[in-house]
């Protein structure tokens, strides 16, 4: 999609990154995958040999190239978890967010869940114990509740339009269903009340961050109704609540999908010039 090129070259020309700090991923290794994915739905995946009806409901028409840019992109956010694992701070992965892809199949453009696939990593290969991650994406991450039903080592919060897709809901351990049109006061207090009865129960000591950004009013597909100040002010919520823990985080960048480019690009790059200005 422009917005990812787009975004990190004004990213760098406002000074809010430098080059330095940029890396490509590398892809996944495949045994990380299918500690989280069904091994059989990974192969068909490689092997091109999902059906027509599941690429349908995946939004892909699949191909090599495609299935390369999912593994890569299933790297990026594990490595950006390696890279602030033991330094602390914040890792963002510009493309990321995969919420829809569950354990056997994949949904709404997303075939494999990154999240899921750092978080396993981590749980197996790191000193973290308990994982929270925090999904204020507009849509429900239904492929992330249900990747991790049966895993008390990670607490899944979805905070999401209760009438927008998917139209069947998961069950995370936290879901917080929002009215279509909801303002900035209204969406702002529910996250800080939830995020607080969240930290009541859990201490985590890492957390992944889904921050798409089509929660605002001018978003195609959000329905809500917030402004690009509230979304901003919504980062900074999260970011204090990360600092507060000391704790790293891992962020995707998930949705927008806002009419013109340009309230995309600076939606998402609020998102990163708060990491810069509270964690750094």
């Amino acid at each position: 999609m422009e917005k990812y090129e787009l975004l990190i070259q004004q990213l760098l020309y406002e000074g809010t990154i430098t080059e330095d700090q940029v890396f490509s991923p590398s892809t996944v290794n495949i045994n990380d995958v299918v500690k989280v994915h069904d091994a059989q739905y990974l192969e068909r995946l490689q092997r091109l040999e999902v059906s027509p009806k599941e690429q349908r409901a995946s939004g892909f028409v699949h191909n090599e190239r495609l299935i390369n840019r999912e593994l890569m992109i299933m790297g990026g956010t594990q490595q950006c978890a390696e890279r602030v694992v033991n330094n602390g701070g914040a890792a963002m992965n510009i493309a990321g967010g995969t919420h829809h892809a569950f354990t056997n199949r994949g949904e709404g453009f997303c075939l494999l869940n990154d999240q899921a696939i750092a978080a396993k990593w981590l749980l197996d290969h790191t000193n973290v114990k308990n994982i929270l991650i925090v999904d204020l994406d507009v849509h429900q991450g239904n492929g992330t509740a249900e990747i991790f039903q049966n895993t008390p080592e990670v607490f899944t919060f979805s905070m999401h339009g209760k009438n927008n897709y998917p139209l069947k809901k998961e069950s995370s351990d936290l879901d917080v269903e929002l009215e279509d049109a909801i303002g900035d006061h209204q969406y702002l207090y529910q996250l800080e009340a939830s995020l607080d009865k969240i930290l009541q129960k859990i201490r985590p000591d890492f957390v992944f961050y889904q921050c798409g950004v089509d929660v605002v009013a001018t978003d195609k597909l959000g329905r809500l109704g917030m402004t690009r100040e509230g979304c901003k002010r919504r980062d900074e919520i999260v970011f204090e609540t990360v600092k507060q823990l000391e704790v790293p985080v891992v962020c995707t960048m998930g949705g927008g999908y806002s009419t013109h480019i340009k309230d995309i690009v600076e939606a998402h790059a609020n998102t990163y010039r708060v990491a810069q200005h509270i964690l750094f």
